[in-house]
């Protein structure tokens, strides 16, 4: 296989990208996710990769809660800060307006919508984990389109 065309085709994939909110025990984070999608209707569920050696997919591990933050296409400066790693004993979450949903995992305040997540599964995948987890709350807080990597300028695969 020619790995520069395998990197231009896995390229092709569609990618949104989100906030995903973590919660353990009385700390909070959050970080940026593209690996989402709808896997069930019934019950209805969504699969995340998560990197297995993130800060982050331990807090999703030990609380097996999160909550998606769908952020609208002009938001792009909202997910590059979450992209950078967290302050030293800090959160990313500082001087970001938020609030604590149902699961207990952060809300972004400036989000476009979000769904509020309990895990069900989490699968070794490679240098990743699939976490699936069922919806169970959403809400919309702005009409806005979806951001995607597309918008971003930025490229996943291959």
């Amino acid at each position: 296989m020619d790995p520069e065309i395998k990197k231009k085709v896995l390229r092709k994939i569609v990618y949104g990208v989100y906030v995903v909110g973590v919660k353990q025990e009385g700390a909070v984070n959050a970080f940026t996710g593209t690996w989402v999608t709808q896997i069930s209707f019934k019950p209805p569920l969504i699969v995340l990769a998560v990197e297995n050696q993130a800060h982050s997919f331990g807090m999703i591990s030990a609380s097996r809660v999160l909550t998606l933050n769908f952020l609208g296409s002009d938001q792009k400066g909202i997910a590059q800060h979450f992209l950078k790693p967290a302050p030293a004993g800090g959160s990313k979450l500082e001087g970001i307006r938020y609030r604590l949903g149902k699961v207990g995992a952060p809300i972004l305040e400036e989000a476009a919508a979000y769904a509020e997540c309990e895990v069900r599964q989490i699968h070794p995948a490679g240098d990743h984990a699939l976490v699936v987890a069922e919806v169970v709350e959403a809400g919309i807080q702005r009409e806005a389109d979806p951001l995607t990597l597309r918008e971003t300028g930025w490229t996943y695969g291959g």
